[in-house]
């Protein structure tokens, strides 16, 4: 029995349960030939409250801050295998929302919010180039001052809502004397002139999560559309990706239970040698040892959601919050798959698509070393 949930959580899971059930599921497949999700999805979803729901009232949010709402969602997701859908939704709540909630001044809160909130402009951050991965000092897009302008130059990529995104959280270097202190977020909106896609990114997982290169040719920014402070971007994703990561356990852990589930169902009906799966020896081992991890994960990430809503989690717990569940989700996705046989590799088994879908969990967000190297520091303090 979890204990951090209250009874409008578990109204709110129910309520969600069935969105994805009838608006989600019965297209996910068209979606992932499609290699991106119907943005009319994001306005369904928060019509619901499903989406926006952290933005004040005033525009149009409901004001509610409260990571269990999001941890529900990550988990609902999960159960029903959306993996790149998934991926497209909790981006906008968990990872883009408090960017524009912490640091949008009065005039850009009314420009943006009310449309963030109801679905119908949707976010993305572009943080990683070409060049640059998980060494966000190393960004070279840059912005030079023209005026009441920045004027933006450089590429990024492996963005995803790259396609369906209006507005793009893009960080960049305006002050290049300046090393981790030169950096600032620039808000680029859909039809700004030099602002271009590039190929929506064939990836291996994740396909209905649109990936795209974008670049930025002269892009004429406002400097209206600086978010926050010039020369803050680095304190401001240090704190934001607290909550990134943490978002990114969750959901590995919640993947982990989804397929254990999956993979119990299946051996108890599929046979071999005369006999159900699910009575030989080694099955029974290696479901028990999944079973047992997934289980004590459980109550670690809940703590951490707990003390997220305190803003009491730290730097290092939301890395070993990442750092496990993403590696726990390819462990187990990969040690069930094993016990579909030939099946686990066909797409048409859940498994084979949580395992595609896995893999890129210990990459992104930070990798499993940048995570290890965060909980070091804090280990050897």
């Amino acid at each position: 029995m979890r204990t951090i949930f209250e009874e409008e959580h578990d109204l709110f899971r129910a309520s969600f349960r069935d969105f994805v059930a009838s608006e989600m599921v019965p297209r996910f497949e068209e979606w992932e030939t499609a290699g991106i999700m119907d943005r009319q999805v994001y306005a369904d979803a928060a019509k619901y409250g499903f989406i926006g729901f952290n933005f004040p009232e005033e525009h149009g949010g409901a004001g509610v801050i409260d990571f269990r709402f999001n941890t529900i969602i990550a988990e609902e997701l999960a159960r029903a295998n959306l993996g790149g859908a998934g991926n497209g939704m909790t981006l906008v709540n968990d990872i883009t929302t408090p960017y524009f909630l912490e640091y949008c001044n009065e005039e850009q809160a009314a420009r943006w919010m009310p449309g963030l909130a109801s679905g119908e402009l949707i976010s993305a951050i572009a943080m990683t180039e070409p060049g640059t991965g998980s060494d966000l000092a190393g960004i070279q897009s840059t912005a030079v001052r023209d005026g009441d302008d920045w004027i933006l130059n450089g590429a990024k990529t492996f963005i995803t809502n790259g396609i369906n995104s209006d507005l793009v959280i893009v960080v960049c270097r305006t002050n290049p004397e300046a090393g981790r202190d030169g950096l600032s977020l620039l808000v680029v909106e859909r039809g700004m002139q030099g602002f271009e896609r590039g190929r929506n990114l064939d990836k291996i997982g994740q396909h209905s999560a649109d990936t795209a290169e974008l670049s930025f040719s002269d892009v004429r920014v406002p400097a209206a559309n600086v978010l926050g402070e010039e020369g803050r971007a680095m304190e401001y994703l240090a704190f934001n990706l607290a909550q990134e990561r943490l978002s990114i356990g969750i959901m590995g852990q919640a993947v982990a239970k989804a397929a254990l589930g999956w993979t119990v169902d299946y051996v108890k009906e599929r046979t071999a040698f005369g006999k159900p799966i699910s009575s030989f020896q080694n099955t029974k081992f290696v479901l028990s040892e999944v079973a047992t991890e997934v289980e004590v994960t459980q109550p670690f990430m809940d703590q951490c959601v707990v003390e997220l809503n305190a803003k009491q989690l730290t730097p290092a717990k939301a890395a070993m919050a990442k750092l496990w569940g993403s590696e726990l989700q390819n462990t187990v996705t990969d040690r069930c798959l094993q016990l579909f046989g030939g099946y686990g590799y066909m797409s048409e088994y859940p498994i084979a698509v949580a395992y595609a879908d896995a893999r890129i969990a210990t990459i992104y967000g930070g990798t499993s070393e940048i995570m290890k190297t965060i909980i070091s520091k804090d280990v050897l303090a």
